[in-house]
């Protein structure tokens, strides 16, 4: 598997340079403190709205924080919030899709029942309702984003248990007495785990945006923690005298949600059998 995911990306260069931009984004917020060249709360109302400069690589805003600095720390709100929640979710998710497909029964209709009932709803309707009740904060935006999509993964987990519990080579080893935990361990969770996370990169951009957006409504990320949407939020109010305010924070959710799609895409044609059969026959 690893080889196979070696050689395409050996060969695809758009997610070479995706792979290398979502690294690049991680280290940078990793390490903002360091690298930031001022203090993204702080404020200096006489330094407000000034060009870039050495001292200030991206401007101030109208309180007169360094945007580069707070671009960095964003980094932390937005997208390693958003990978937090996926890696909760996607644990939740898995965990019940495994038990239901493989053990079937009444735990199965117990399982998927629930299921039913979360995913009647719109997603998008149900999280904003939820962070409406529970009050802004990006805890209640975890929780309810949680709440919401586990239902959506345990279902795919399911199928994909379901799909190769038919398998020839999992039949023998029922056959020969094999124990439930050697057949999950050894047969299932590789491939459960590769086929989630194809969902999981592909679906990491949407959680991004979903951050950004409720901040930018004000009931994600408070001021003055710095994050992109919140960020988009106090630009758009002095959009017109200074439209280049509202330039660093859009095109970092738009670059960041791009990658993680495009590397979603490739992950995708890597380790879905379908798709990489029907591409060969393209090329052909």
């Amino acid at each position: 598997m690893w080889q196979l995911f070696l050689q395409h990306l050996y060969k695809d260069k758009i997610a070479q340079l995706c792979l290398l931009v979502i690294v690049a984004i991680l280290i940078a917020g990793l390490f903002a403190p360091w690298i930031a060249p001022h203090d993204p709360t702080l404020t200096a109302i006489r330094l407000k709205f000034q060009p870039m400069s050495l001292n200030y690589p991206l401007g101030t805003d109208n309180l007169g924080r360094c945007i580069f600095s707070r671009l960095l720390f964003g980094i932390r709100t937005t997208v390693f919030y958003a990978l937090l929640a996926m890696i909760i979710t996607l644990i939740i998710g898995w965990l019940l899709g495994v038990i239901a497909g493989f053990f079937d029964g009444k735990t199965d209709a117990v399982i998927m029942r629930l299921c039913d009932v979360v995913l009647s709803f719109p997603a998008e309707i149900m999280i904003l309702a939820l962070v409406g009740i529970m009050g802004p904060g990006i805890g209640n935006i975890l929780i309810a984003v949680i709440l919401v999509k586990w239902a959506w993964y345990a279902r795919m987990v399911r199928g994909i248990v379901r799909q190769y519990s038919h398998q020839n080579y999992i039949a023998y080893s029922r056959v020969i007495g094999a124990p439930s935990s050697h057949i999950l361990r050894r047969h299932l969770l590789p491939v459960t785990i590769a086929e989630t996370g194809v969902l999981a990169s592909a679906d990491i951009g949407g959680i991004i945006l979903l951050i950004s957006a409720l901040s930018f409504l004000g009931l994600g990320v408070q001021p003055p923690t710095p994050e992109w949407g919140n960020m988009l939020s106090e630009a758009k109010n002095v959009m017109i005298l200074h439209p280049l305010q509202m330039l660093p924070a859009g095109i970092a959710i738009t670059l960041v949600v791009i990658v993680f799609n495009f590397w979603g895409d490739f992950l995708r044609d890597v380790f879905d059998a379908d798709n990489r059969q029907s591409g060969e026959k393209r090329k052909k």
